[in-house]
């Protein structure tokens, strides 16, 4: 068999690390490796990403460069969101990264962010549908893309993440505004377009850490399986549940809640709060829950588009 490829996904919260192949649209795992680095925290516009920040997301990049070696991997492409393509030091960040761990990082847009999700989603889904809304909620920002029949007919990226919003905002209720006045925004152009109608009676999907973590809390899992965790469904009202349970818990306490992986205590408020205005706006009770995204969609894609390290 040939040698696999390797996907990275660097995150405003989470570096990921995916070695696997894909043959028929169908992904062979051999290892899969996820490490909070929180590269959004501490960030400013004026400084961009922080030192401290910087240096942890190196120690998990280089860990990442000792698993492809360990796995003969030839075949890398690597991406860096929200927190790398907003930060003033993005460039020099990325050079700093070639030049210690061999990874050449690709900074995609949300556009591309957003497509790239969709065809990871796609990989497990266990129902079709002929109009579809995925989000992903990151730690920088959150993307939203509309399909009908397939085909993409909307993708945004909002400036919503849960970093951003958690770090940003002094208090829930002030997450709240911002949150109900990007998702306005959005409301308005899909109206703009004649779009809203679609959206509102498509299946809604939602991928990344806080959605599958509200489906981990939901089944009250002391070990994460994506295995569970994946097509997994969520009511509305389950929810807005755990919501009220984990407000008014110290970060310390919510994570004696079975489903709460460390380093998501204090971002999982502004994360559910932005699930349920999603859910709102849409006006649907029921979210799909997907344990695949944005790494899966960029190992798949290596077919086509490879980086080599």
């Amino acid at each position: 068999m040939k040698s696999p490829a390797a996907a990275i996904d660097l995150g405003t919260n989470t570096a990921r690390l995916l070695i696997g192949h894909v043959s028929d649209g169908k992904l062979q795992q051999i290892c899969l490796k996820r490490v909070i680095v929180r590269l959004g925290g501490g960030f400013t516009r004026e400084r961009g990403i922080s030192d401290e920040a910087c240096d942890r997301a190196i120690a998990a990049l280089t860990d990442f460069a000792g698993e492809m070696r360990r796995y003969d991997v030839t075949t890398v492409r690597a991406v860096a969101t929200s927190a790398v393509r907003d930060a003033i030091n993005g460039p020099a960040f990325c050079k700093h990264v070639l030049e210690t761990c061999g990874i050449r990082l690709e900074v995609i847009d949300g556009d591309t962010e957003g497509r790239l999700t969709l065809d990871g989603i796609l990989l497990a889904l266990d129902q079709t549908a002929d109009r579809l809304v995925t989000f992903d909620i990151g730690g920088g920002s959150t993307e939203y893309t509309l399909t009908r029949d397939g085909s993409i007919v909307y993708a945004t990226s909002l400036p919503l993440g849960v970093v951003r919003l958690t770090e940003g905002k002094g208090s829930s209720a002030a997450m709240a505004e911002k949150i109900d006045r990007e998702l306005q925004l959005l409301k308005d152009e899909l109206v703009a377009r004649g779009l809203f109608a679609a959206a509102t009676g498509a299946l809604l999907v939602g991928t990344a850490g806080t959605v599958t973590t509200l489906a981990a809390i939901s089944q009250q899992l002391g070990t994460y399986d994506y295995r569970l965790v994946n097509n997994y469904l969520l009511r509305r009202d389950e929810v807005s549940r755990i919501y009220t349970l984990l407000l008014p818990l110290s970060p310390e306490e919510r994570l004696t809640v079975p489903g709460l992986e460390k380093g998501r205590e204090d971002l999982i408020i502004a994360g559910t709060l932005l699930t349920l205005k999603t859910m709102s706006l849409l006006g649907v009770d029921r979210l799909k829950v997907s344990d695949y995204g944005l790494l899966e969609g960029v190992l798949l894609s290596i077919a086509s588009s490879s980086t080599t390290p």
